[in-house]
C-alpha cells in the first residue's frame, strides 16, 4: 500500500484523487491566485508567474553587468580572480540548490492540493536543511579559501586577491544559500513577487556597496558643479564585502518573510522546531539526491572545462567570463519560463489535472521559444556592444564576440531544454535530467572542450561550439523522455514508504 501520511490527511501522492480531496483539511485562508483554475487562460497565468521572475532575472543580470564593469576597470587580473572560483563555489551550492528542487517541488504539490499544513511542515525544513547543511559548507569553503584558486589553476599573479575574495564571500556563503533555498519556497507556493522584491534590495546594496567599496574618494561631475565622493578604494576586497554584504540583508528579509507574510502557508514561532520529521526528509531527499548527482555532474563538469579555458591564460580566462556574462541576457527569461514551469507542473498535479499540468509545460514552451529567438537575433547583433562595456581588453573582446554569435543561435533550443527539465522536477522526476545531463554534460560538452583544447591545440569558440552541441542534444532528450508522460506518477512512486514497499 502506498504511504498516507496522517498528520498532512489528503496529502498521501498516490491512490485517487476523490479520495485525497475528500480527506483533505484546507486552511481557512486561500491563496490569491489559484493557478489551477481552468476557466483562466494558461498563457496569462504563465505571464502572471513569469514577469516578476523575468524583471528579477532583468535586475540581477544588470547588477552582475555592474559588478563586471566595476572589477573589470581594475584590469584583467581583477576580473580573474573574481571568477576563477565559480565552478567549484557552484559545485558545493549544488547540495543546498537541489534540496530546494525537493522543497519546491512539495510545496507546489501541497499548495495545489490545499494541504497548506504540509506546506508548512516542508518549509520549516528547509530552513533545518540550511542549517544542518548549510553552515558546514560555508565552513568549508571557508577552510579551503586559498587551495580552491589553486586547484583551479590560478596563477601567481592573482592568487592572493582570488584567495581573499572568496574567503570573504565564504563568511557569508550561508546568507546566499538562505536566498537561493527560500527562493524556491515561495515559488512553489505561487508567490513570485516575494523574491523579486527582495532582490531589488540585495541588487540595490550590491551597487551601491561596490562604488563605495571598489573605488578609492574622488570626484564626481554633475553639471557645473563637483561632487565629492567617499570611497575606500579596497578593489576587488570591496566586491567581496559589498556582495557579502547583501546576502545577510537578502537572507534576513526572506526569513522575515516567511513568518510575517500574510499566506495561508506562512509560519509560526511556535512551529519552529531543531527536530527533523525523517519521513519528510526521506521525501525530499529522493527528489533531491538525482537533483545533488545533476547538480554535481554539471559542477565537475564545469570545472574540468573551466580548467582547460584557464590553460590558456588570463586573457582567455577574462574573455570566457565576459562572453558568460554577456550571454546571461538570455537566461533571464529562460531561468524565468523554467521556474515557472516548475510551479504550474507542481500545483497542476497536486490538484489532481495531469491534461492541466501538460499544457502548461507546452505553451510554457511556445512563449518561452518565441521569445528566446528574439533575445538570441539581439544578442548576435550586439555582441561587441555588450562585451565592450564589461573589459577594454581588445583580444578578449574578440574572443568573447565570437563566441556570443555562436550561442546566439540555440537559445530557443537551450531554453526548450530548460522549461521541460523545471516540468520535470515540478512533477518530482528528477532522474531523467540527471541522466540526460550526465550523458550530454560529459559526453558532448567536457569531453569536446577538453579534446579541442588539450588535445587539437584549438580555443575558445570550439570549446563553445561543444557547448551548444550539448544544448541541442539535451532538448531533443528531455522532449523524448516528457513526450513518455510517465512523469505524472513521479511522486506517487517516491511517496511509498520502505515498509510498504
Amino acid at each position: 500500500m502506498p504511504e498516507r501520511d496522517n498528520r498532512f490527511p489528503g496529502f498521501g501522492f498516490s491512490g485517487s484523487t476523490q479520495e485525497g480531496k475528500a480527506v483533505q483539511v484546507l486552511a481557512k485562508t486561500k491563496p490569491l491566485l489559484d493557478l489551477t483554475d481552468e476557466s483562466r487562460s494558461p498563457t496569462r497565468i504563465i505571464l502572471h508567474l513569469t514577469w516578476p521572475l523575468f524583471l528579477e532575472q532583468i535586475l540581477t543580470t544588470l547588477v552582475s553587468y555592474a559588478d563586471t564593469a566595476m572589477v573589470g576597470a581594475l584590469g584583467v587580473n581583477a576580473t580573474a580572480s573574481v571568477a576563477i572560483c565559480n565552478s567549484f563555489v557552484f559545485l558545493v551550492n549544488g547540495v543546498i540548490m537541489a534540496l530546494g528542487v525537493g522543497i519546491t517541488a512539495y510545496v507546489a504539490r501541497s499548495v495545489g492540493a490545499r494541504n497548506y499544513e504540509a506546506a508548512r511542515a516542508y518549509i520549516l525544513h528547509a530552513l533545518l536543511f540550511l542549517i544542518y547543511l548549510g553552515i558546514p559548507i560555508s565552513l568549508l569553503l571557508i577552510a579551503l579559501h586559498r587551495a580552491i584558486p589553486q586547484w583551479m589553476g590560478a596563477e601567481p599573479v592573482i592568487l592572493d586577491s582570488a584567495a581573499n575574495y572568496l574567503l570573504i564571500t565564504s563568511l557569508f556563503r550561508i546568507c546566499n544559500l538562505t536566498i537561493m533555498m527560500l527562493s524556491g519556497v515561495f515559488r512553489g507556493r505561487g508567490d513570485t513577487r516575494t523574491p523579486l522584491y527582495i532582490n531589488i534590495a540585495v541588487n540595490i546594496i550590491n551597487v551601491a556597496g561596490n562604488y563605495l567599496l571598489i573605488n578609492p574618494s574622488h570626484e564626481i561631475r554633475l553639471f557645473s558643479w563637483s561632487v565629492p565622493m567617499i570611497g575606500a578604494g579596497l578593489g576587488v576586497t570591496g566586491a567581496a564585502l559589498s556582495t557579502g554584504f547583501s546576502w545577510f540583508i537578502g537572507a534576513v528579509l526572506m526569513i522575515a518573510m516567511l513568518f510575517i507574510k500574510k499566506d495561508p502557508t506562512r509560519l509560526r514561532l511556535k512551529d519552529f522546531t531543531l527536530r527533523m520529521d525523517p519521513v519528510l526528509v526521506r521525501r525530499v531527499v529522493n527528489i533531491s539526491v538525482p537533483a545533488m548527482l545533476e547538480r554535481f555532474c554539471m559542477s565537475t563538469a564545469s570545472i574540468v572545462v573551466s580548467r582547460s579555458i584557464n590553460s590558456l591564460g588570463t586573457v582567455v580566462t577574462a574573455a570566457n567570463t565576459v562572453y558568460l556574462t554577456a550571454e546571461s541576457i538570455s537566461f533571464m527569461p529562460g531561468f524565468a519560463f523554467a521556474t515557472a514551469a516548475t510551479t504550474l507542473v507542481g500545483q497542476a498535479l497536486g490538484a489532481g489535472k495531469k491534461d492541466l499540468a501538460e499544457r502548461f509545460a507546452y505553451r510554457t514552451v511556445a512563449v518561452g521559444a518565441a521569445i528566446l529567438t528574439f533575445s538570441g537575433a539581439m544578442i548576435y547583433v550586439l555582441a561587441r556592444q555588450l562585451v565592450s562595456f564589461f573589459t577594454p581588453d581588445p583580444q578578449a573582446i574578440g574572443l568573447a564576440v565570437q563566441c556570443l554569435h555562436q550561442v546566439a543561435f540555440i537559445q530557443p533550443v537551450q531554453v526548450t531544454a530548460w522549461i521541460l527539465a523545471g516540468a520535470l522536477r515540478g512533477a518530482g522526476d528528477t532522474k531523467w535530467p540527471f541522466y540526460i545531463t550526465a550523458v550530454c554534460n560529459w559526453g558532448i560538452r567536457t569531453l569536446g572542450a577538453y579534446l579541442c583544447i588539450r588535445v587539437f591545440g584549438m580555443g575558445l569558440p570550439e570549446a563553445v561550439l561543444c557547448a551548444c552541441a550539448d544544448s541541442t542534444v539535451r532538448a531533443l532528450l528531455t522532449w523524448l523522455r516528457f513526450r513518455t508522460g510517465k512523469w505524472q506518477h513521479a511522486l506517487e512512486e517516491k511517496a511509498v514508504a520502505p515498509e510498504s514497499a
